[in-house]
């Protein structure tokens, strides 16, 4: 029986074949973990009585939600991973260096690999066609402390988009779009496989956007075939030789496979408070915005900052509308300096948060007063995700945020 992209890389790792439903155990390359989940993993990992890490190397502790803190608590949570990694040579990335998933693809996590993380967007790192998958704090001690982890092999959607998209369409309309189609729960520990020659066109930067946002529609993974591009990539940051070439098989077994017509996907908006209420853009326009949020892991990208710098280019920021752009780590906030975005944002009103998390989960740097809406180019836009229950989180494409900061209510032109 043939085997899907997820069976040949948990294969690859367990030693022996396997195919979706069994209980495996796997050798795992990468930890990571945050710094809303990094001290409890410490706990965890310091109650199981090893003295040392399995791979302190490849142990990434990362400083990112909320990055610089802003409150004592947390800055004692900060304080237990840089003690920690000192302690143990587990790798810390420091306040400024930028959110966890885009550190992770920039420096850390190879094709054909195993990343384990204690975040649920772990998954980003499935567009340089590695297994990366989000666990519990728990889990994530053992996988640091033993090298290993268990799991189920998850069943496999096939996702098949072909044509081109429409003037100032985004990778992120696509993924609004297909889980606004299956719903947040219909792909519940899936792996999603993209394929198609959309796909096969797409910059890595619109392969990280989907791939970070398969776990809104409950996946366990999102996978994306490694090519020429993603080798590329891996070259782009040093990594060329970790590149390998691995594809599922022809007569692979998929539970479902989902065809997509890339021409016929609108400008997509989540409406609160879940991801899957999905509408065009264009029936949204009686929305006014508040605040306009660019960033996150998911579109924090300095492909996503030159799509904003291009529409806000000589107009001003709508009266009344707060817009924050936050990149998504240091070497995208260099670039975007080089490349005179920044400049242009200014120019334009935005007010700039250094590389990390910001507002996205409710911390700070951007927390919403009662009744007030923000359109924001995160992944996830549950009830008080932006730090109040009382605020309404509307998602899109870094495309309709530029415009709607601009004219003051959801809008794509």
């Amino acid at each position: 029986m043939g085997q899907t992209l997820v069976e040949k890389i948990i294969s690859a790792h367990a030693d022996h074949e396997v195919h979706a439903g069994e209980l495996v155990i796997a050798n795992v390359d990468v930890c990571a973990v945050q710094d809303g989940t990094g001290p409890l993993t410490v706990e965890e990992f310091k109650k199981l009585g090893k003295d040392k890490l399995y791979n302190p190397e490849r142990t990434i502790l990362f400083i990112d939600h909320a990055s610089p803190s802003p409150r004592k608590e947390l800055s004692n949570m900060h304080t237990t991973l840089r003690d920690f990694s000192r302690d143990y040579g587990a790798v810390l990335s420091e306040v400024g260096s930028g959110v966890c998933h885009q550190r992770l693809i920039e420096s850390f996590v190879n094709t054909g690999e195993i990343l384990v993380g204690a975040d649920s967007h772990t998954c980003t790192s499935g567009a340089l066609g590695a297994f990366a998958t989000g666990m519990g704090s728990t889990d994530i001690a053992v996988a640091m402390a033993l090298g290993k982890t268990w799991l189920k092999v998850p069943q496999t959607f096939k996702i098949v988009v072909n044509g081109k998209f429409n003037k100032g369409i985004c990778a992120k309309d696509l993924i609004l779009h297909l889980i606004g189609m299956i719903g947040a729960d219909g792909a519940t520990y899936k792996a999603l496989e993209f394929h198609g020659e959309t796909i096969e066109n797409m910059e890595m930067s619109e392969r990280f956007t989907i791939a970070n946002m398969a776990v809104e529609a409950g996946a366990k993974c999102g996978l994306f075939i490694p090519d020429d591009k993603t080798k590329e990539y891996l070259e782009q940051h040093g990594r060329g030789d970790k590149f390998k070439t691995i594809k599922p098989d022809i007569d692979a077994n998929y539970e479902r496979i989902i065809e997509i017509d890339a021409s016929e996907i609108p400008h997509t908006v989540s409406c609160p408070h879940t991801v899957d209420n999905t509408k065009p853009a264009n029936e949204l326009n009686d929305i006014k915005v508040n605040q306009v949020y660019v960033g996150t892991c998911t579109n924090g990208r300095i492909e996503d900052l030159r799509i904003v710098a291009e529409i806000l280019k000589g107009k001003k920021i709508h009266d009344g509308v707060r817009m924050l752009i936050c990149p998504a780590s240091r070497t995208i906030y260099k670039q975007a300096l080089q490349e005179g975005l920044i400049e242009i944002f200014l120019d334009a009103n935005a007010t700039i948060l250094p590389p990390g998390c910001g507002p996205c989960v409710g911390i700070h740097a951007g927390i919403l007063a009662d009744g007030e809406v923000c359109l924001s180019t995160q992944n996830r836009n549950f009830i008080g995700r932006l730090g109040n229950t009382k605020g309404f989180i509307y998602l899109s494409s870094p495309y309709v945020a530029a415009y709607s900061a601009i004219n003051g209510f959801i809008s794509d032109k």
